[in-house]
């Protein structure tokens, strides 16, 4: 079997048509009992944005997305190691953390806060970068 199983692949001229772009990429790499997630913005993954404007439902969106995502590589939240947030505004930054701090109540990550000058779609105030480990022992 191979040593990185790859889930939900896509490619850039789908998700980005107002650019000229042609990556292969994917949502999520499972790589042994690690896992490495896409960057999860405020978009479902049907491309669709939630909270125009709205920082605390686009965390939101985010972190929906992240939970899927994990259980799709048979993970989940309570193996999350490192989160990595970027804001457009820190004026968002309780907001956003608010949110993303009831989707991981009791799971103490560590992490990393990145105040940007903009991410690659100009409605989206937030993005998060997550990796985890699955407990091999508990499974």
């Amino acid at each position: 079997t191979m040593a990185h199983q790859r889930f939900r692949k896509f490619n850039t001229r789908d998700t980005y048509p107002d650019q000229n772009l042609d990556n292969d990429l994917c949502q999520v790499v499972r790589a042994g009992n690690m896992v490495f997630l896409r960057g999860q913005v405020g978009t479902d993954f049907n491309g669709n944005l939630i909270g125009q404007n709205d920082p605390r439902a686009q965390a939101e969106q985010a972190m929906k997305n992240v939970k899927q995502l994990l259980e799709d590589a048979g993970s989940c939240l309570e193996e999350v190691c490192k989160i990595t947030i970027y804001l457009t505004n820190p004026k968002d930054r309780e907001a956003v953390y608010r949110t993303v701090g009831q989707f991981l109540k009791g799971v103490f990550p560590v992490s990393t806060g990145v105040v940007v000058a903009g991410l690659a779609k100009p409605e989206w105030l937030m993005e998060i970068d997550v990796i985890a480990v699955i407990d091999e022992v508990r499974r």
